[in-house]
């Protein structure tokens, strides 16, 4: 279903132009259980995220589902230490839970690679457009203490060294009224 059908259904059926979580949820979603990937967006969009999501995904066969859910990088709402990106990593990795029932959610960030002109992006010859930067595979009954410290200690995740000590603020020893530790990335 497109997003367009989507909304003018919406409107259609409600009189008045839908949520704006709705909007983004059906704009984001993707995979082959593409209703339970918008389930799972309307309830990430909620609510202001400091991470920009990119994409909601579920995949499935049978009783089986997966969520996925692709972060910018490069695009954060707000100053993130890596204290406060783990926190937001745990709390999207929870909501996604909450809002259906997937057996896994794999999250990952991702930060835009420089593409030639004249270079092929889509198809079967396609170069990347993106590196992942950091990702973690969580299973549903996994605590939220335990993937927390999973995540902080770096067990069964994905920190790209380089982009860990560009995007994201030092956790102790940062002033942003002075102007300090304003993270960036250059890819």
């Amino acid at each position: 279903m497109s997003l367009a059908f989507a909304l003018s259904q919406w409107c259609a059926a409600q009189g008045s132009p839908p949520p704006l979580a709705t909007v983004e949820a059906y704009a984001r979603a993707s995979g082959n259980h593409r209703v339970m990937a918008v389930r799972i967006g309307k309830t990430l969009f909620k609510k202001p995220r400091s991470a920009q999501i990119l994409k909601v995904y579920v995949d499935g066969f049978g009783r089986h589902e997966i969520a996925g859910l692709m972060l910018s990088g490069v695009k954060f709402h707000r100053p993130l230490n890596r204290t406060a990106f783990v926190d937001e990593v745990v709390g999207l990795v929870q909501s996604a839970f909450g809002a259906a029932p997937v057996e896994e959610v794999d999250l990952w960030c991702v930060v835009p690679l420089a593409v030639g002109k004249g270079v092929i992006v889509s198809g079967d010859l396609a170069q990347p457009t993106n590196r992942t930067v950091f990702t973690v595979t969580t299973r549903r009954g996994e605590s939220v203490r335990a993937l927390r410290s999973r995540i902080l200690s770096e067990r069964g995740v994905y920190w790209d060294s380089k982009w860990t000590n560009q995007a994201l603020l030092p956790s102790q020893g940062c002033n942003l009224k002075r102007g300090k530790c304003q993270g960036r990335y250059v890819p």
